[in-house]
């Protein structure tokens, strides 16, 4: 006998609420979707929080450990090499097309995402609309001189042999352009996020648990500025009083679903 799920079990929503939603999105024309690591768990990316999470196997990384120890410096190089690969195969599943479908409808305005692996991107969303506010895993950065580096070209590095390495144009040390713990969010990225969140005609989030900052004050922002807000995601967040909707179940069933309703079929498939 196969040992019980740890994972409560998803109940999807039903037609009434999946056509709720595409009401929603039909009656919108600047929607801002905020997504959070629950749209990438159905890619197989593990969330932070959950029980393959850094927070459930080791302690995160902060910013502090970083800079200021050199044997955390290696270990971090270390995992990167082992667990970089996992990232780069990772593919959009279909809540990530569905906002691509949104998009070139002319509807979506941009995506506000707290994940850092790019899969926005790739699934076909136009990057000067994805704003990432916890950086990218896919970009290495020196702290001194600021030079960027592909990522792909820096696990090159890691499988020749160069386990801690240090930046090619002025031996500074690099890490990845992401947001450690105890850093501060890109002021410029936030900014934005704010500005089309206070013009956004409907604010989706999917995938967030909305408890880290200031990510989570965006469902409040959007309800002062008049805008109707729904939330997508496995559980409840801490923000579903703001809610106008809210729906618990898998971004990648429901969304394209909701989409669908919407628009039709956007791209003729």
């Amino acid at each position: 006998m196969s040992a019980p799920s740890s994972e409560p079990e998803i109940v999807e929503p039903g037609p009434e609420d999946v056509l709720a939603l595409a009401d929603l999105i039909r009656n919108a024309n600047r929607i801002l979707a905020l997504t959070g690591a629950g749209i990438s768990t159905e890619s197989g990316i593990p969330d932070y929080r959950g029980p393959n999470g850094v927070w459930a196997t080791g302690k995160p990384p902060t910013i502090g450990d970083f800079m200021e120890n050199e044997a955390h410096r290696r270990t971090y190089w270390q995992r990167r090499l082992e667990s970089y690969p996992d990232l780069l195969a990772a593919r959009p599943n279909p809540a990530h097309r569905a906002l691509v479908d949104l998009e070139r409808a002319g509807k979506l305005a941009a995506v506000v995402t707290q994940n850092i692996d790019g899969l926005h991107q790739r699934a076909g969303s136009d990057p000067q609309r994805v704003i990432e506010l916890h950086g990218s895993a896919h970009v290495v950065r020196c702290t001194d001189c600021g030079a960027l580096f592909d990522g792909e070209e820096v696990q090159e590095w890691l499988r020749a042999g160069h386990l801690y390495p240090s930046c090619p144009v002025c031996g500074g040390i690099l890490r990845t352009a992401t947001v450690l713990f105890g850093e501060s969010l890109p002021r410029e990225a936030l900014d934005r996020s704010v500005e089309l969140t206070r013009d956004a005609d409907l604010l989706l989030v999917i995938g967030s648990s909305l408890v880290v900052n200031p990510a989570a004050q965006l469902p409040l922002i959007a309800k002062r500025n008049g805008a109707p807000v729904a939330i997508l995601n496995r559980t409840g967040t801490r923000q579903d009083h703001l809610a106008d909707l809210r729906l618990i179940g898998s971004a990648g069933v429901v969304l394209p679903q909701a989409v669908f309703h919407a628009l039709g079929d956007p791209l003729g498939s």
